[in-house]
């Protein structure tokens, strides 16, 4: 609200393309970030989205300045946890561990407390400090019966806590449990679990559909040829140092015929020779 309608606009399209980019192509995301960013840096919805496309790139320096701006400007504490875990990706868990106990975490809402929580944990695991991670991580949120967003993350971190510890029997059960919860399949709950059961999974695809992949290959490849061998008559018949060349517009190719040209000079050629 605070730009010019035009460069409001501008600003949002980029904005949006971070948010449709970020999980599948986060690079993409964060070359747009920097056009946004570039353009509207003293708007707080645009930091915030900057940081995040840094973060989901790993460039946690940048992103880490980020999220700071947006807090300075916002005043708001919601972003404090993945601030944390950019010092976790700076290799500095122990400064994630001095936020965890700072007076923003009492600021947060529940879903932010629990993500807190969760970068608390991996703070403890980076230390090599397992038993820590896994007492960090009970709480009345793991024990509810209640399915709330965060749910499924952190049964999961749970149970890979005490994988990691060698307490199979408990992750068995909690991978178990995260199934449960996770209903869109944000983790891989049922690899995990499928492995820990001895369950091997094997490709079902028959011969018969691997044969007619490779013919679409062959297909492909024969046409790939075709495109090059055109490409290459055309380079050889037009001649950049003939006065008369004129260059080829772009994505005219398919619609040249070069045997026909050649056919025609060729039939031209006898008709001379005849007169």
């Amino acid at each position: 609200m605070s730009l010019p309608k035009g460069l409001a606009e501008e600003v949002s399209k980029n904005l949006v393309m971070v948010a449709r980019l970020i999980d599948e192509e986060p690079e993409q995301a964060y070359a747009y970030s920097r056009i946004a960013l570039r353009l509207a840096s003293r708007v707080a919805a645009v930091r915030e989205a900057a940081g995040f496309a840094a973060y989901a790139t790993q460039k946690y320096s940048e992103a880490l300045a980020e999220f700071r701006a947006a807090k300075r400007m916002t005043g708001s504490v919601e972003l404090w946890p993945v601030m944390a875990d950019c010092e976790r990706g700076l290799g500095r868990p122990e400064r994630a561990l001095t936020m965890a106990g700072e007076p923003e975490v009492a600021k947060l809402d529940k879903a932010g407390q629990v993500e807190m929580r969760l970068v608390a944990a991996g703070a403890r695991r980076d230390l090599g400090q397992l038993d820590a991670a896994i007492v960090t991580l009970q709480s009345p949120e793991l024990a509810s019966s209640s399915v709330q967003p965060w749910t499924a993350r952190l049964r999961y971190a749970y149970a890979d806590a005490l994988l990691a510890a060698g307490r199979e029997d408990e992750a068995r059960e909690w991978f178990g449990k995260t199934l449960e919860a996770d209903k869109d399949g944000a983790t891989d709950a049922s690899d995990r679990l499928a492995e820990l059961d001895g369950v091997e999974f094997v490709d079902a695809m028959h011969e018969d559909e691997a044969d007619e992949v490779d013919d679409d290959d062959d297909e492909a490849d024969a046409a790939e040829v075709a495109a090059a061998e055109r490409a290459s008559d055309q380079a050889e018949y037009y001649d950049e140092d003939d006065e008369e060349y004129e260059p080829l517009d772009e994505g005219s190719e398919a619609d040249i015929d070069v045997t026909d040209e050649v056919v025609a000079d060729l039939d031209d050629d006898r008709a001379d020779d005849k007169a």
